[in-house]
């Protein structure tokens, strides 16, 4: 029975993350369009809207619910609860709540209110990333992996991340960086 549960649970998993990755690409996309003149901005926004929703009520919500509901079923299966997984545990809350911002995000956007510009929203679109990284490593590496050099590694990986998102936004706009 673990192996199923455990299945399910990896494949809501890729699926919330998806949602999660995808629907900042459309909160940009929707943020570039409201700076377009009309009758493109109402057009675009007004397609954003629907994606969005559809997106975010029909496939990211229900894998983050479905995420929480085999996750704490395999833990019960496997038994017992190791060091690694209560670290992993913490970065699983960190994502519910940056998985709750974009919620305050969609519904904001979804209200006509654009707070984050799309550069903020693509930097933000990459906390995701950090979060997948930081899980992924703890649920497969397990006890080899020290606390140590696993946030080393974090840290370095944020550090490359940012300075690579700081260079892409150089290349794209060809302006020089703040």
């Amino acid at each position: 029975m673990y192996f199923y549960v455990k299945a399910l649970h990896i494949i809501f998993i890729v699926t919330w993350f998806s949602g999660m990755f995808y629907i900042v690409r459309l909160f940009i996309y929707n943020a570039e369009a409201n700076d377009k003149p009309e009758p493109e901005k109402s057009i675009l926004q007004q397609q954003f809207g629907i994606m969005s929703r559809r997106l975010w009520y029909g496939i990211t919500w229900p894998s983050a619910v479905l995420t929480l509901l085999f996750g704490p079923w395999m833990w019960y299966l496997y038994g017992h609860l190791d060091n690694w997984l209560v670290v992993k545990l913490g970065f699983v809350v960190g994502l519910y709540a940056y998985h709750l911002s974009l919620h305050v995000i969609f519904k904001q956007q979804a209200a006509g209110i654009f707070r984050l510009s799309s550069g903020k929203l693509r930097v933000w679109n990459e906390v995701a990333t950090i979060f997948l990284i930081a899980i992924v490593m703890l649920a497969v590496v397990r006890q080899s992996l020290s606390l140590v050099w696993g946030l080393g590694g974090l840290v370095l990986f944020v550090i490359v991340l940012m300075s690579a998102i700081k260079i892409y936004k150089k290349l794209r706009t060809g302006k020089p960086q703040k």
